[in-house]
């Protein structure tokens, strides 16, 4: 793959925007979706050069989110879900590398990373068990990456306090299909997965602190700068780039649609001073998000690769960036659909699938505000960041 052009990346979106629907209506991403997502190796765009990724800026794989999210909501989800799991397998002992890509650099991992299950400690591994929500994109995936928590080593038993990740091939895990049952990002297929005391051995698992701290990143990717990238900043970015793209895909359905709009009384949409005020000002505010949210992934990796380490402060100043990003730009995609009157909530308009999906969008952990505004101002004053606060 090379890096998409506009061009390319503008051929690539109206070909997703036709999916949207069946996407929908399926309850998960077409086959046709994933095939165009593979061809255009969206999913390999952060992964390592030796199996058949690219390694690209993480800048460059945030745009393209946003552009395919502001199109066709969930499939852009998917592709930076998905698309964020190559980072993190990077830096996976290298069996694990060669198991999932040695034959097939497509092969697609689902998640997700809540601490739910247990894994209880045995020779040469771990017993997990648990039932996780939100795998999106799990249907076109042959493995997945799991959150849960441990027993500590040489500690009690039945104690399940250390934090990891668990890598599972298909074969070890259930998909329940008719757990997704939403109002929005129907598309994504964010089905439940089950696990039934399924051996993982250690090489399979990473501890969250160590991948936190870029510990495995060093161990295994030395030579690469991209991987020196927090994950804990790079995941929630892109949580934060596709709900901006989707946010920007309201205002951009508002602002077609108002063209050919005529209200009750015979007015024009465009020759209404208010309607058009809060289509400038959301522009606006779907612009600075934006910025916002490219820039600092821009500085973050402009000073890796300059040989610096991001720092926590660095980190959780990024992290503020984009919970208020992402808000910034739900409140102006909620101004112009205040605007966009009755008829927008008709099914046959996009616009409102576009906000259900938006609405959604919203409830994930990564963009829940509160918690890492309180947490940011906290670490102003060297007050500890409180357990679960993604920051």
């Amino acid at each position: 793959m090379q890096t998409l052009g506009k061009e390319e990346l503008k051929t690539l979106s109206d070909a997703v925007a036709n999916e949207v629907s069946a996407s929908e209506e399926l309850g998960r991403i077409t086959d046709e979706a994933a095939r165009l997502l593979r061809e255009a190796g969206i999913v390999r765009m952060l992964q390592p050069k030796d199996f058949g990724g690219e390694e690209v800026h993480p800048r460059e794989f945030y745009e393209v989110l946003m552009e395919l999210a502001a199109r066709a909501p969930s499939i852009g989800w998917v592709s930076g879900v998905v698309g964020v799991h190559p980072f993190e397998f990077a830096q996976t002992d290298p069996r694990v590398q060669e198991e999932v890509w040695s034959e097939d650099p497509d092969t697609w991992i689902a998640s997700p990373y809540a601490f739910i299950g247990r894994a209880k400690r045995v020779d040469g591994g771990f017993i997990l068990n648990g039932q996780w929500p939100f795998s999106s994109g799990t249907d076109h995936c042959d493995w997945v990456v799991l959150g849960g928590r441990a027993e500590k080593e040489g500690g009690p038993t039945d104690e399940f306090t250390e934090p990891y990740h668990f890598i599972l091939p298909r074969a070890d895990y259930e998909i329940l299909q008719d757990s997704w049952k939403v109002m929005g990002l129907a598309g994504t297929g964010s089905k439940d997965v089950l696990v039934k005391d399924a051996f993982v051995p250690d090489y399979r698992t990473l501890e969250v602190g160590r991948l936190n701290s870029r510990e495995y990143a060093s161990k295994y990717r030395p030579e690469s700068p991209l991987y020196q990238v927090p994950f804990d900043l790079l995941f929630p970015g892109a949580i934060a780039a596709a709900t901006i793209g989707i946010a920007d895909g309201v205002v951009r359905h508002f602002s077609d649609y108002s063209r050919d709009r005529v209200s009750r009384m015979g007015v024009k949409a465009t020759q209404n001073p208010y309607h058009m005020a809060s289509l400038g000002a959301a522009i606006a505010d779907i612009d600075a998000a934006r910025n916002q949210v490219l820039n600092d992934i821009t500085d973050a990796y402009e000073f890796v690769l300059g040989g610096g380490r991001v720092t926590s402060e660095m980190q959780a100043r990024a992290r503020v960036h984009q919970v208020r990003a992402v808000h910034r730009a739900a409140d102006a995609a909620a101004s112009v659909f205040k605007n966009a009157g009755g008829n927008a909530n008709r099914l046959s308009n996009p616009i409102q699938r576009q906000w259900r999906d938006l609405s959604v969008a919203l409830g994930h952990a990564c963009n829940v505000q509160e918690p890492v505004y309180s947490a940011f101002a906290g670490s102003l004053y060297g007050i500890p960041t409180p357990a679960g606060v993604i920051i």
